[in-house]
């Protein structure tokens, strides 16, 4: 059990690992040791996650999220396997977390007298300007 908060809970059968080779540089090292993770969570299908939840967490996946629901994070930043596992956990973690926060629902709100009254300085000004543009009229 993956423990994300007091009430939230991931099982361990809901994520899937898959490890594949490093890009970048490490010598023979990336060619023969496979040490990036690739982890794999159902965001659609968990039983852990409440329906709101879910849907800003594959809001807030953007990118690593496929077209059925499963958020993928591919971690090699470290060179051997353990670290990245611990990584690629964590910014799933940290991405539920995050989705776990309700969004504070938007007040609407008049402009102030001020902000009406510089914006319409502005226009004239500009206004202004643009007035200046006209060619000479010869007579």
């Amino acid at each position: 059990m993956i423990r994300i908060n007091d009430d939230i809970a991931l099982d361990d059968s809901e994520i899937e690992e898959s490890f594949i080779r490093s890009s970048g540089p490490g010598g023979q090292n990336v060619n023969k040791v496979s040490s990036a993770v690739q982890l794999r969570f159902d965001a659609r299908r968990s039983r852990a996650l409440r329906d709101d939840v879910a849907v800003r967490l594959m809001r807030l996946a953007g990118s690593k999220l496929t077209q059925n629901g499963v958020i993928v994070i591919t971690a090699q930043r470290f060179r051997d396997q353990a670290r990245n596992r611990a990584d690629a956990l964590e910014r799933l973690v940290a991405l539920i977390q995050e989705a776990i926060i309700p969004p504070t629902p938007r007040r609407a709100t008049k402009p102030t007298m001020a902000s009406k009254k510089r914006r319409l300085e502005g226009k004239a000004k500009r206004s202004g300007v643009k007035a200046m543009r006209g060619g000479v009229k010869v007579d």
